[in-house]
Parts: C-alpha cells; structure tokens; sequence
C-alpha cells in the first residue's frame, strides 16, 4: 500500500521561497513515478512537476519552470518541491502522487494512483 503524506505549506510573501516534503511509505520511490499537483481555489487541479523513479531529471510545467525544483531523498523515502520566486498564482492546495507512468503521460492526474492529502501554500503579502 501505498501512503504519501505532504507537509512545509504555509504562508509566504511574494518572491519568497518555501519547500515542501512529501514523505512516501517504503520502497515507493524506487518503484514509482512522484509528481506533484495543485490546485487552485475554483480551478482544476494541474500539473507542476514529476520525477520517474530511475531518472535524476525532473520534468516541469511551464509555469514553473526555473523556479521550483524537485529532488529526492532515498533514504528518507521523500521527495521535495523547492519553490522559489512565490507569486499569488502559486497559491493553491499542493499534491503529492505516485503511479506507474510512461513519459507522455507525466502531466496526467489520472495517470497517478496514489494521492496525498495536500498541503495549502498561500502567496500574500
């Protein structure tokens, strides 16, 4: 079973930074494709970023692209979402999600089986 939890939101002004954990049951991130979703109050949920499970290289939307960045930490079974230059179009409830994924499916919410429950990032000032 798979179990992924998210934490590091909060409150931030504009242009500043925050990261974010997602802390994943054993043995998931070597099997599975981590993505990171959010969504916005009133919006669909979309894709930010995602790292397969042997790739060091990340993928990214184009909106974040340049300023977040995710990386992994094996022996702590985590993954995390640094993110940097916070505008108020980042705010937004952010998820964490492990599937199966081909490349060209990355972007896909319904390509991820696994969800965490989220953690809320607001930009104001």
């Amino acid at each position: 079973q798979v179990q992924l939890v998210e934490s590091g939101g909060g409150l931030v002004s504009p242009g500043g930074s925050l990261r974010l954990s997602c802390v994943a049951s054993e043995r998931t991130l070597s099997s599975y494709t981590l993505g990171w979703f959010r969504q916005a109050p009133g919006k669909e949920r979309e894709f930010v970023g995602a790292i397969k499970p042997t790739s060091s290289n990340p993928y990214y939307a184009d909106s974040v692209k340049g300023r977040f960045t995710i990386s992994r930490e094996r022996a702590k079974n985590t993954v995390y979402l640094q993110m940097n230059g916070l505008n108020p179009e980042d705010t937004a409830v952010y998820y964490c999600a492990a599937g199966r994924v081909i490349t060209s499916s990355l972007a896909s919410q319904n390509a991820y089986g696994y969800w965490g429950p989220g953690t809320q990032v607001t930009v104001s000032s």
